[in-house]
């Protein structure tokens, strides 16, 4: 018994193996710049979500700076002549006094660049010396600029801005960066 089904002739299979190989090779070849570019975006992706971290992580220790229950003695805020350096301090145990850096409750937190990467201190007492810890780690993120500012307007608490930018090792030509305010309500 004979059905009268017709399906695709071998010219026409040929045909479609033809188009689709030419289609796959076409995917083949664009399929790595693709894994290349999701890959140095999710690079930077990284970076930025790192870069934020530590602003709000620095923004944080300045709007604290000059807190004090009680009567404190000395300088709260310190930011070296070219705002690569902050040193601040502040009463984190509430007991009315600053304690001393040699202390092993330290109250002061010192932040810096240094050969592309954000370091930090605690019992600063200048920006330079040795005990320093990175925050950053420079394989995967190199700072480029650390800046800190102070902007005084009469009447008003200073306004403190921490400027952060960094880019990926092998990628200085794609810089993400980032500025955060806060008020120094306790200068």
């Amino acid at each position: 018994m004979l059905s009268n089904q017709k399906g695709f002739s071998l010219l026409e299979t040929l045909l479609a193996m033809a188009i689709g190989s030419v289609i796959l090779l076409a995917s083949a070849r664009f399929l790595p710049s693709l894994q290349l570019a999701v890959t140095q975006h999710t690079r930077m992706q990284t970076i930025e979500d790192d870069l934020w971290q530590r602003l709000w992580a620095v923004a944080k220790h300045l709007q604290r700076s000059g807190y004090c229950n009680g009567s404190c003695s000395g300088q709260p805020l310190f930011i070296s002549n070219t705002g690569e350096c902050v040193i601040v301090q502040w009463d984190a145990n509430n007991n009315g006094r600053w304690e001393a850096p040699a202390s092993s409750e330290a109250e002061q937190t010192g932040f810096r660049l240094q050969n592309g990467a954000l370091e930090m201190l605690r019992g600063a007492t200048s920006c330079t010396g040795r005990g320093w810890e990175k925050v950053t780690d420079p394989a995967q993120m190199r700072v480029e600029r650390f800046i800190v500012t102070k902007r005084q307007t009469p009447g008003f608490a200073p306004q403190l801005s921490v400027t952060l930018a960094a880019s990926a090792p092998g990628y200085a030509g794609q810089v993400v960066s980032g500025e955060l305010s806060v008020t120094g309500y306790n200068l």
